[in-house]
This record gives structure tokens, sequence and C-alpha cells, in this order.
């Protein structure tokens, strides 16, 4: 255990989360005051003495991204230069994570150059959830603790879709790349697995070629890291009901939604799409009939208390009955 008070910090990326993970861990957050320069330029004040304090940070990278990404930056340094014990950097949401490789030429690797910043800025560890690749755990030289949302879907599923339900439905991968996540699914909720062979055009063209497995008269759970545009999900479901698919649901971590998503989806015959609070919903996500929220506040703080009392955080990936 580390023998130094435990602390929690918050910029302005996600202001309910922040609050519940609070709560779950019966802590206040701590004040500090986080505005702009008038020209812009982020301005941070802590509001309490943090010199040899064991830190949470707790600040995606979600839209907009680039201030939130300086907010994190500019309060790491903050906490740095106050004698913070240790900096965990707490990113519900890590940004820039679908750039983590060299695909085309002349191109940059940002989820490393963020996680060069992230480091170079003073955290001594990071948390997250569901990185866009697990590779981006070694872009890093401090320790990352790398959560899934999985078990909160997980649990939440088997309560609310009987065994009858589950009979006929099948876990689909939107694509190769979500193979290993939704075999997770597939295996703690007894289902067949299926998968969607897509392809990226560009950044927000999708090609949805085929299905490989069965889905017709099937009900569909498809599961999937972050939705964007919202062009990728709407393409598979088009693709899946042609396929002759039944009901059709989605499980997202990451709820991107870039503008016109969340109509997207309400126009299209997906039934159900559960989300985390990893990222705040605007008014039309929060409003639309389509979309439910789980929150992850729970596994974020649960994992936050493990790591200040120095107990195993593997314990969070397991499911049981």
């Amino acid at each position: 255990m580390i023998d130094h008070e435990l602390m929690l910090f918050a910029g302005n990326a996600n202001p309910d989360l922040a609050p519940r993970i609070g709560k779950y861990l019966k802590k206040e957050l701590s004040p500090a005051r986080v505005a702009k320069f008038p020209e812009g330029e982020i301005s941070v004040q802590l509001g309490k003495p943090v010199r040899g304090a064991d830190v949470f940070l707790i600040q995606g990278t979600s839209a907009p991204p680039n201030q939130n990404m300086m907010e994190l930056l500019v309060l790491i340094d903050a906490l740095k230069r106050a004698s913070a014990g240790r900096i965990t950097a707490v990113l519900p949401f890590y940004g820039y994570g679908r750039q983590d490789r060299k695909d085309k030429p002349r191109v940059p690797i940002t989820a490393k150059l963020v996680a060069n910043l992230i480091t170079a800025a003073g955290a001594d560890r990071l948390l997250t959830i569901d990185l866009h690749a697990a590779q981006i755990q070694g872009f890093f030289d401090i320790p990352v603790d790398h959560l899934y949302s999985a078990p909160v879907f997980i649990k939440y599923l088997k309560a609310q879709l009987t065994r009858a339900d589950r009979k006929n439905m099948v876990a689909v991968s939107p694509d190769v790349g979500g193979i290993k996540i939704a075999d997770r699914f597939a295996q703690y909720l007894e289902l067949p697995l299926a998968i969607v062979d897509k392809r990226r055009r560009g950044d927000a063209e999708i090609e949805v070629r085929n299905v490989i497995g069965e889905v017709r008269g099937k009900d569909v759970l498809l599961i999937d890291d972050l939705v964007s545009t919202g062009n990728s999900l709407v393409s598979a479901i088009e693709r899946l009901k042609e396929m002759g698919a039944g009901r059709i649901m989605a499980a997202v971590t990451h709820a991107v939604f870039c503008k016109g998503a969340v109509e997207k989806i309400n126009n299209s015959a997906l039934e159900k799409c559960w989300v985390t609070d990893t990222i705040p919903l605007d008014e039309s996500g929060r409003r639309s009939p389509k979309i439910e929220v789980l929150s992850v506040a729970g596994l974020l703080g649960e994992a936050i208390k493990r790591i200040h009392y120095n107990t195993p955080v593997s314990l969070l990936f397991e499911l049981h009955e």
C-alpha cells in the first residue's frame, strides 16, 4: 500500500463519470481550476496540496480531443511540479488510438506520440479501458493497466437476456480485429460467433463484403470497441439484415458518436445499442430511445483502489456467475 493519501482529480472531459468514480470510492474529487486564458490556452491551478500523495487524474481524450489532451498534459505537469508522490493518468477513452501503426506511406503513429506525451508530462502509470489496439500498451515505458468493459456488459446482458433469448442469438464481430473481444462475449453468454468481412476505403468509407458464420434466422449481438460516424455499424446492420438476421442489438464501449451518428442509429434496424459512460453523450444521444448507458465507474473505481493498495488488478478481468 502507498503510505500517502489517495487523491482524485478530474479535468473537464467527463464531468459525470468522475463523480461516480468518487462515489464508488467514497472519496470527494479534489478541487482544481481548469480554465482558459483569453486566447484559448489552458490554465490550471490545483486547489489542495498534493505533496507525496497517490494521485489519480481522471481525464479522457474524447471530443474535443485536442483540448482534452492539453488539459490532461497540463494537469499532469501541475501535479508533478506540486510534488505528487505518484500520478496515475486515468483515461476512460484513449484518443488517437486508431492510428497505431504505419499502414500507409508518410503517416504518423499518433498512438505512440500520445504515449510519449503522457509519459514526458510526468505520469507514472496509465489506467484505461478498451484500447483500440492492445499493442498500444507496449508504446509506454510506464506501467499500463488495460481494463476491458466486457464484464460490465456481460453481467448486464446475463440479467436481461434469458437462456431462451440467447439460444437463438449469435455474437458478431464487426471486423477481424474485434474477434478476440467478441469471442469473450460468445464464451460467457454461450453464443456462436460470426465475423463481418469489412474493408475500409477511407477515414469514413466502409465496404461490407460478407459475413463469415451463420446469421440467418438468428438474433444478433454486435460487439465493438467504438462507434464514430456510425457508417461501419449501419453497413454491418444492413448486410446482416440482407442475410436474414432477426433482431439486431449492439454493445459498444466508446460512444464517440460524431455528428449524425445518433441519427443513423435511430434510423437503422438496430433495436438496442448499449454503450458505456467512458464518453459523455450529447443531447441527441441521451434522448435516443435506442441507446442505453452502462456505467464503468465501479470498474475504474475498483481498479483505482487495487492500484493504491497494491492488490491484483487482474481479478477485474474475471467473470463470475
